[in-house]
């Protein structure tokens, strides 16, 4: 059966090749709608209550946020907000826009903006990502279209925050349908609105004519996107190639050359600020083999990162030292222990932990197959019987979070937030996604993440590196190269912070 599906697939893909060299384009320009697949299923839309890449990009065309950052400039511009000013080091006031509606009707309000932040600060609304609320200490109402905000602590990075995750809430609907019927009836302000959720399936989007007026992310110039899953790669392929798709993401990079010389496509690919990295499991009770430092350093020499970015990730993929992204603030790779690939000293390393001969366990992936046996294959050369599981990117979190994952392969690109505080704290903060709790990595992120000095807050992060690295929590692999492919009749452009904007692409 296994062999048949197979041939299947390859015959499917022979046939899409066809089409895609002789046939003419069947999706998209002509309708109007970009259609789009990929191989992530996001279980709830909602902004709040998902961590996938994929929902972090429907929500930036459902939902807005109060201020936008402007990707050339890097400068905060005004969004829901049409200005804004700090009263002290914990504390801002917004002023909002008048004249918004949200996708239903419900006027925008300061209403909308207190019960978001709000709802996100609080840890009983349990949010995905509680890092991006948790820094506030509570949203006020001053008027009808002004709002302070009071911050626990001074968080440097707080305007990032409030420029790319913290998506606002319509208060009336969300209150009334919560988490749940925001992710199957999705609501916003944003330049699309859903018209169809087909559970984790299709989603169809239609531009919304009454936008945030001036909003920096202008007027949607496609009249429609279809959002489709697919289940592996060979599918996805087989929509591009026939003519069903007009564009994907995140493919194997082996497919790249093919799929640039196809005469109605376009191949490009940009190294992303996501990263991949495993999460060893320090804290699981009993016996635990990864609650010994030694074997999780063991582990960290076992891999050859270099060979792994070279045939593999490809592209301008490079190997990484430390669990953050090179170009986030207060990401230091010098600070970082390192562990060049050396098996000898791996094995040696096992030996002196107890474990002469190795030991089994498991390793939880949910994206790349490919990647994750590589890793497997490396581990079990010196004597680490690993047995791969891959899920869904929810079952992922979620046996993370249960500590049901003892090495968990995950990737991170930290909602696009350049600051190490969205990544860090989240996986060695005591908080998130955390297999450590490590209390003094957690005092060294925390002071990290409030002072306003910036040269104390480069020191301490570097400090938290030097640790997480030197007790090798995790074995940080590289950063990522993302591949897109697309109809040429589309004016796409990649950015490195891995959003596409489709809002902004048009037809040539």
């Amino acid at each position: 059966m296994k062999n048949g599906l197979v041939s299947l697939k390859a015959l499917g893909i022979a046939a899409a090749l066809a089409l895609a060299v002789a046939g003419p384009a069947l999706a998209g320009k002509q309708d109007d709608t970009l259609r789009v697949v990929w191989r992530v299923s996001v279980p709830n839309l909602d902004p709040h209550h998902n961590n996938l890449r994929e929902g972090v990009v429907i929500g930036q065309l459902i939902w807005d946020t109060l201020v936008h950052k402007n990707t050339e400039t890097g400068a905060f511009e005004p969004l829901l907000a049409e200005s804004w000013s700090w009263i002290d080091n914990t504390t801002i006031e917004f002023k909002l826009k008048r004249g918004v509606k949200f996708h239903n009707g419900d006027d925008f309000s300061a209403d909308d903006v207190v019960y978001t932040l709000n709802y996100v600060s609080n840890p009983d609304s349990k949010i995905s990502v509680p890092g991006n609320g948790s820094w506030i200490e509570k949203a006020e109402k001053v008027d009808d279209f002004t709002v302070r905000v009071k911050l626990k602590k001074p968080f440097p990075a707080a305007m990032e925050y409030f420029a790319i995750p913290l998506l606002i809430y319509p208060a009336k609907y969300h209150a009334k349908v919560g988490p749940e019927g925001m992710g199957k009836a999705p609501v916003g302000t944003g330049p699309y609105k859903a018209t169809t959720v087909d559970g984790v399936k299709r989603y169809l989007l239609e531009r919304n004519e009454n936008g945030v007026p001036g909003s920096p992310k202008g007027r949607a110039k496609i009249g429609k996107i279809e959002i489709r899953t697919v289940t592996d790669s060979a599918t996805e392929m087989v929509e591009l190639l026939s003519g069903r798709a007009d564009w994907v993401w995140k493919f194997n990079s082996d497919q790249f050359d093919k799929l640039n010389a196809m005469p109605r496509l376009a191949a490009t690919r940009d190294e992303s600020m996501r990263i991949d990295f495993l999460l060893l499991d320090a804290i699981a009770p009993g016996d635990n083999p990864l609650a010994k430092q030694k074997v999780r350093q063991a582990m960290n020499h076992a891999i050859d990162r270099e060979k792994f970015v070279k045939h593999l990730v490809q592209g301008n993929a490079r190997v990484i030292d430390a669990p953050c992204y090179q170009g986030q603030f207060g990401c230091d790779m010098s600070a970082a222990v390192r562990y060049p690939y050396d098996p000898a000293k791996a094995k040696a390393l096992l030996a002196e932990a107890g474990y002469p001969n190795g030991f089994s366990t498991q390793i939880v992936g949910f994206r790349s197959p490919q990647w994750t046996a590589a890793i497997q294959n490396d581990l079990a050369a010196v004597g680490i019987k690993a047995q791969v599981s891959m899920v869904e990117g929810a079952v992922l979190v979620d046996k993370t979070k249960k500590g049901e994952a003892p090495i968990a392969h995950w990737d991170w690109g930290s909602l696009s937030v350049n600051d190490s505080s969205a990544v860090l704290p989240n996986f060695f903060g005591n908080e998130g996604y955390d297999r450590s709790q490590d209390k003094e990595v957690k005092e060294l992120l925390d002071k990290a993440g409030s002072s306003v000095d910036q040269t104390e807050r480069k020191a301490l992060y570097a400090q938290a590196i030097k640790l997480i690295t030197e007790r090798a929590y995790s074995v940080p692999l590289h950063t990522f190269t993302i591949n897109y492919a697309y109809t040429k009749d589309l004016d796409f452009k990649a950015y490195p912070d891995e959003l596409p904007r489709f809002y902004q692409y048009g037809w040539k």
